[in-house]
């Protein structure tokens, strides 16, 4: 699972992700590892929670996605 994350202060995303297991934030680097890892779980329909701690719909990880690419 994981989390969106917001830029304290800012009402802004934040250019990374929470690994919510063990807290890790991935940046989206397509060199990173963690963060392809990241794309290939949400296509296989893992949960990403927004900011909030809400989960999105699947239309929205894969618009999200699709923004990513």
């Amino acid at each position: 699972m994981y989390k969106l994350v917001k830029l304290p202060n800012l009402n802004e995303q934040c250019p990374c992700v929470m690994r919510l297991q063990d807290s890790a934030c991935i940046p989206f680097a397509p060199a990173n590892t963690d963060y392809q890892q990241f794309k290939k779980h949400l296509a296989e329909g893992r949960e990403l929670q927004d900011a909030d701690g809400i989960p999105l719909s699947t239309q929205a990880v894969a618009e999200f996605l699709e923004k990513l690419s």
